[in-house]
């Protein structure tokens, strides 16, 4: 592969759980230095309590600099505008944004980088910092989100037109993006293997708050925003009051629907290197999503953890998860997950299982990452330089 030595991220804030985003970049990290930029929002800004403490964590980031946080991964976390639909505001930007991350490049002695952007609203500066090429990698579609501003769908085609290598993990992202940019390519997402395989192994301990819970114990991990299919739950939950609910995450929705249910649990956030023993402790794993423009076009990254924790699924019938059609079992509706997980149970197909397991053994970050690098090397073999545009 050609050089590579220096990659700038524009992504999620790296504080957060593992998502896509950091599982590539902690391995692509292994051969190339890179300058993560803390998220740049693709959100409605709201005069919400949440967005006030955002905005002093983000200022307080900021104000202390660059961060190292891996080997060769460094932090920036920019000011900026986060009004992006005015003209002005995206000028100024534009500008602010730049200052910051040639700021950043130097003072780090990182040249002549690529930049490998999974933010639509990073538009307006990528391809004005002297980059090799351009990486688009799409994981959502993004301006189906609730809160998304206005002005992301017209970011992002911008960004699809400048890119030199679109990625996308779903197929129906491949279909939608391909239009824009005909260098589109699907990589569908990878799971931390041997992370969650230790959900299989007797030496995890259950995590003590499922230790006392009813059987069967039904789990989701994850954000429980509104994609989640909550009135959904609480149904399955009435159906069924034998049987525990467990959730874990932090609640980004309205959670009156499961409120005041005995035998739902919500557990709030967990530390990402403990989900191993709450996984060992559930019997059937739960993605009860809604199906809509936003999950038709996702790819649960959390199926994947399920499934190399060796659980049965019962889940939604969305494209990408219909994929594993065999190890995991469609509903739609509470009843329907209610005969499934009678079904799971009476065939004694319950709890983490080392032969489910090994079933998604080839699904690894490491065997998507070396896809990514195959594709950038095709890219970078053929392009020179990339021109600000």
């Amino acid at each position: 592969m050609p050089p590579v030595n220096d990659i700038i991220c524009f992504a999620n804030d790296w504080s957060g759980d593992p998502l896509s985003k950091k599982h590539i970049m902690l391995r692509l990290s292994r051969h190339h230095r890179v300058l993560w930029v803390n998220s740049i929002n693709n959100r409605r800004p709201r005069l919400a309590q949440k967005d006030f403490r955002r905005i002093v964590e983000k200022l307080k980031a900021f104000r202390s600099g660059l961060k190292h946080v891996e080997e060769k991964i460094w932090i920036l976390s920019p000011v900026f505008v986060p009004f992006h639909g005015n003209r002005f505001v995206r000028s100024f930007n534009r500008w602010l944004l730049g200052f910051q991350i040639r700021r950043a490049l130097r003072s780090l002695g990182l040249t002549d980088p690529i930049t490998y952007t999974f933010v639509p609203t990073s538009a307006d500066v990528v391809g004005t910092l002297g980059e090799r090429c351009v990486v688009y990698h799409c994981v959502d579609e993004y301006s189906a989100f609730s809160d998304a501003a206005g002005e992301v769908r017209a970011r992002e085609n911008e960004l699809l037109r400048k890119s030199d290598l679109v990625l996308v993990s779903a197929s129906d992202l491949l279909k939608t993006k391909r239009e824009h940019n005909p260098k589109t390519f699907l990589v569908t997402h990878g799971v931390d293997f041997e992370h969650f395989r230790r959900a299989t192994e007797e030496a995890t301990p259950v995590a003590p708050e499922l230790r006392d819970l009813p059987r069967p114990i039904l789990g989701f991990h994850g954000l429980i925003a509104d994609w989640v299919d909550l009135p959904l739950l609480g149904e399955l939950a009435r159906l069924r009051p034998q049987w525990s609910i467990v959730l874990l995450g932090r609640g980004d929705t309205d959670l009156l629907p499961i409120l005041n249910l005995p035998n739902v649990h919500v557990l709030g956030h967990r530390p990402y290197a403990k989900l191993p023993e709450y996984l060992r402790g559930f019997d059937i794993a739960l993605l009860p999503f809604v199906v809509n423009e936003l999950t038709l076009a996702a790819n649960p990254l959390k199926l994947r953890e399920y499934l190399a924790a060796g659980l049965p699924v019962v889940a939604a019938p969305l494209p990408e998860i219909a994929r594993f059609e065999g190890l995991v079992t469609l509903a739609s509706t509470a009843a329907e997950y209610a005969r499934a997980i009678e079904s799971l149970l009476a065939q004694k197909k319950t709890g983490p299982s080392r032969e489910r397991s090994d079933q998604v053994a080839g699904e690894s970050w490491d065997g998507k990452v070396a896809e990514i690098e195959k594709l950038l090397t095709s890219v970078l073999s053929n392009h020179s330089g990339h021109s600000p545009q």
